[in-house]
C-alpha cells in the first residue's frame, strides 16, 4: 500500500510540474502574439507615414509650381490657411498643457 501511496505522489509531483510548464508555455505564446500584433501596428504605422510624406511631397511641389507661375493670391491663401492652422494648434495645445 506504501508503494501505491508513494507512486500516487510523484504521479502529482509529475502532474504538478507539467502544468508549471504549460503554463509557461501558454505565456510564452501569448507573448509572442502580443509582439507580432504590435509589429503589425508598426508596420501599418510606417504605411501611414509613408503614405503622409508622399502626399506632403505631393503638396510642397503643387505649390512651388504655384508660386513660379506667379498666382499670389493663390500662394497668400494657403500661407493664411497655414498660418491659422498653426495659431489653432498653439491656442488648444495651450488650453490642454
Amino acid at each position: 500500500m506504501a508503494d501505491a501511496f508513494e507512486r500516487e505522489q510523484q504521479n502529482n509531483a509529475l502532474l504538478n510540474s507539467l502544468s508549471s510548464k504549460v503554463s509557461a508555455l501558454k505565456s510564452v505564446t501569448i507573448d509572442i502574439y502580443d509582439n507580432a500584433r504590435d509589429q503589425d501596428t508598426l508596420d501599418h504605422s510606417n504605411q501611414v507615414f509613408s503614405s503622409l510624406s508622399t502626399n506632403l511631397k505631393g503638396s510642397a511641389i503643387r505649390l512651388t509650381r504655384m508660386a513660379r507661375q506667379g498666382d499670389t493670391v493663390a500662394v497668400l491663401k494657403v500661407a493664411g490657411i497655414v498660418v491659422t492652422v498653426a495659431v489653432a494648434i498653439w491656442i488648444i495645445l495651450g488650453w490642454i498643457f
